[in-house]
C-alpha cells in the first residue's frame, strides 16, 4: 500500500495523519507534506480545504457534500467565490460574496480563506495528486449514516475514534508535534482525511460531484471520500 497522508487546518497550522499512521505537522501546507515525504514518498494528498474556487453561485461539492452529512450539515460551508477571498475586508468580502452568490460570507468562511488561498497556490505547484475530502462525509461514510454527535463533544469525538478504529485506524496516542500543536478535533479530521487518500489510492473512492466541476483554469472541484 503506497504512503498518504490525510491533512486538516488547524490554529498554529497545518496537521497530517498518514496511513502508516503518523502525525505531523507544519507551519504551512508545503512543509507539512515535506515532513511526512522525509519519512517516505506519499502518493496521495487528502485535505480538508476546499480546491476549486467558483467564480459565481455554490460548488456542486459542497451541496451534495451538506446533504449526505445531515444534522452535521452546517459543518460543511460554501465555499467563498475567490474574489471574496482576496478581500481586504469581512464587510468586502461579504459584498462580493453576495453580489456573486446572492449570500453573504460568514466570518469563520473568511477567516479561512488565507489557508484557502494558500492550497490554491501551492497545489498549481504539486506533481503529486491532491484531492479535496470533507472529513464529516468521510465519518458518515464510514458509519453508514450521518453522525450523532458534534466533534468538539466528547461523545462525538469518541464516536470518530471508534469508526477510525473499525476501518483499521489505531491512532498511536504519541503523535509527536502533531499531537502538541492540534486539537484533538483537527487530529481526528486528519485521519479520516488519510482513510479517503488511502481509498483514492487504491480506486476505491467516489467523488461529489460524479464529474467534478471546473470554475476556472485552476484545479477543478469535487470532494471525495
Amino acid at each position: 500500500m503506497p504512503r498518504v497522508i490525510g491533512v486538516d487546518a488547524c490554529k498554529k497550522g497545518w496537521v497530517g495523519v498518514s496511513n502508516d499512521p503518523r502525525g505531523y505537522f507544519g507551519e504551512t501546507i508545503d512543509r507539512l507534506v515535506a515532513t511526512a515525504e522525509a519519512e517516505g514518498p506519499i502518493e496521495v494528498v487528502a485535505i480538508d480545504i476546499p480546491i476549486g474556487l467558483p467564480l459565481t453561485g455554490a460548488r456542486q461539492a459542497d451541496v451534495l457534500a451538506r446533504g449526505r452529512v445531515g444534522k452535521r450539515a452546517s459543518s460543511v460551508f460554501v465555499t467563498p467565490v475567490r474574489a471574496a477571498l482576496l478581500a481586504a475586508t469581512h464587510a468586502e468580502a461579504t459584498a462580493l460574496n453576495r453580489s456573486a452568490t446572492g449570500k453573504g460570507l460568514s466570518r469563520q468562511a473568511y477567516a479561512l480563506g488565507a489557508k484557502i488561498l494558500e492550497v490554491d497556490a501551492w497545489i498549481r505547484t504539486m506533481d503529486r495528486v491532491v484531492i479535496e475530502v470533507h472529513p464529516e462525509v468521510c465519518f458518515a461514510t464510514m458509519a453508514g449514516r450521518p453522525l450523532d454527535f458534534a466533534k468538539s463533544t466528547w461523545a462525538g469525538a469518541e464516536e470518530r475514534r471508534r469508526l477510525l478504529a473499525d476501518v483499521g485506524i489505531d491512532l498511536p496516542s504519541e503523535l509527536g508535534l502533531a499531537g502538541a500543536s492540534a486539537a484533538v478535533d483537527d487530529v481526528l479530521d486528519a485521519a479520516a482525511a488519510s482513510w479517503t487518500a488511502a481509498r483514492f489510492a487504491a480506486n476505491l473512492a467516489v467523488s461529489y460531484p460524479p464529474v467534478p466541476e471546473q470554475f476556472d483554469p485552476g484545479p477543478a472541484a469535487a470532494i471525495w471520500v
